[in-house]
């Protein structure tokens, strides 16, 4: 029968390679060629570098320094690491409700996908949408927070505007509808 020392001795570099397996990061650095790469500080004597950052498929994301990481040794072998997941909760929009999903910027722009159906696109300077047709299937709406109009309601002020005449009176409607 073993003895308690015997064991732990034996049990060492199985135990060394577990704690190894993960690691929480701080990113320091970024690196965008081809596969994105982070380098990380981990325990306070050691950095890595060249550290894959494992993103999604179809969405991608610049992390600044300061963001969190999850690292993934694995086998516990410190050479080559891969950050699982990386969060900023300094930037993280606080007031989502259950079941909610945003995609934020640290400068506050946002695409929130909200509860009933709404979805609310906040950017600071302007939205650009590249794309040779844009189609809706309902109204659109400019100032809406302060009573604007639908392209609808346009239409109809459009199509029924008459202008003063030189003579007096006023214009007929315009002969050809928007």
């Amino acid at each position: 029968m073993m003895d308690a020392r015997a064991f732990s001795k034996l049990a060492a570099p199985l135990k060394r390679g577990i704690q190894n397996m993960l690691a929480r990061g701080i990113v320091t650095a970024v690196g965008q060629a081809g596969a994105q790469v982070v380098q990380v500080q981990l325990l306070a004597d050691e950095a890595k570098d060249g550290v894959e950052h494992a993103e999604p498929y179809g969405f991608t994301a610049h992390p600044l320094p300061g963001a969190t990481a999850v690292v993934v040794f694995v086998g516990g072998d410190r050479s080559h690491g891969i950050a699982a997941a990386v969060s900023d909760a300094r930037h993280r929009p606080g007031d989502l409700q259950p079941g909610e999903v945003c995609i934020y910027t640290d400068e506050g722009d946002e695409i929130r996908i909200k509860r009933g159906g709404e979805l609310v696109i906040k950017a600071a300077a302007k939205v650009r949408i590249e794309t040779p047709l844009l189609e809706v299937t309902g109204e659109v709406r400019d100032r809406c927070d302060t009573g604007g109009r639908t392209m609808d309601e346009m239409r109809g002020v459009y199509d029924s505007h008459t202008h003063p005449g030189d003579s007096g009176g006023t214009t007929g409607a315009p002969n050809q509808g928007m």
